[in-house]
């Protein structure tokens, strides 16, 4: 069995500080297995506005980079989370794992909205990395990143991968019924558990976000949710339970082609 805590942490959070400490503390207080933090979790989000701001842009790259520290100082065996890096005069949004103090890479965004409060076609660039599972924590996990998370053919391919968690990390308004929904088709269709974690509240010139993160069994149900008042939710993940789900409907139908 693996613990896997998902959040929702504010938006501008800063990897220091007196909120930064109490969610460590909260964080420690959990003992998770896993961690999976909502998306590119610190500083303000850098979609709100176009055009693009090479400088805002450098601003967050740096300050991810002092967050990963801050990330290890949790002291949980894997946190999953997102940062921007560099790719081609833009920002590619890139999945990684912290394990053992050591940073992997997991994933890179591929698909983006363009539209107010997320303008993330002007910010970030996809590349041909593609979608694949790792191994983190004795369980095979697979990343959607955000609006990913909408296009089931991936979560699907997760799950004929052998995938048995696929972790959502996100940056979503407070229209909160659809992210529910692709959560739990997403665990339908794979096979997997889905554990989604998600921003909260507004700054200055951000949107506002939803919070609400979300966990769902493999075969779709909704196992927890987080809230302001529950800021943090943990549940059990069992992969026998994952990879017993995928002989079941409709994971076990065969995909045909047909001319």
């Amino acid at each position: 069995m693996t613990t896997c805590a998902f959040v929702e942490w504010p938006e501008g959070l800063e990897p220091r500080g007196l909120l930064w400490e109490a969610l460590r503390q909260q964080v420690a207080a959990a003992r998770p297995d896993i961690l999976v933090t909502n998306e590119m979790p610190f500083g303000p989000w850098l979609a709100s506005e176009r055009p693009f701001d090479a400088d805002a842009a450098a601003r967050g790259v740096t300050l991810h980079e002092h967050g990963l520290e801050a990330l290890r100082g949790l002291g949980v065996p894997a946190v999953i989370s997102s940062r921007p890096v560099w790719q081609s005069e833009r920002l590619a949004n890139e999945a990684f794992v912290l394990e053992a103090g050591d940073i992997s890479v997991l994933h890179r965004k591929q698909l983006f909205p363009e539209e107010p409060g997320w303008y993330e076609a002007s910010w970030f660039r996809g590349d041909n990395s593609g979608f694949a599972v790792h191994d983190i924590a004795g369980l095979k996990v697979g990343v959607l990143l955000c609006t990913e998370l909408m296009f089931n053919e991936h979560a699907r391919g997760y799950g004929r991968a052998g995938g048995d968690l696929i972790v959502v990390p996100r940056a979503t308004s407070t229209s909160q019924e659809k992210w529910a929904v692709a959560g739990a088709m997403g665990a339908i269709v794979s096979g997997c558990y889905v554990v989604s974690s998600n921003r909260s509240g507004a700054s200055a010139n951000s949107p506002r976000f939803g919070g609400r993160g979300l966990a769902f069994a493999p075969d779709g149900t909704l196992l927890a949710d987080t809230s302001s008042d529950g800021t943090l939710a943990v549940v059990d993940l069992d992969a026998g339970v994952s990879q017993r789900q995928k002989s079941e409907y409709p994971c076990n139908v065969v995909e045909r082609a047909y001319r």
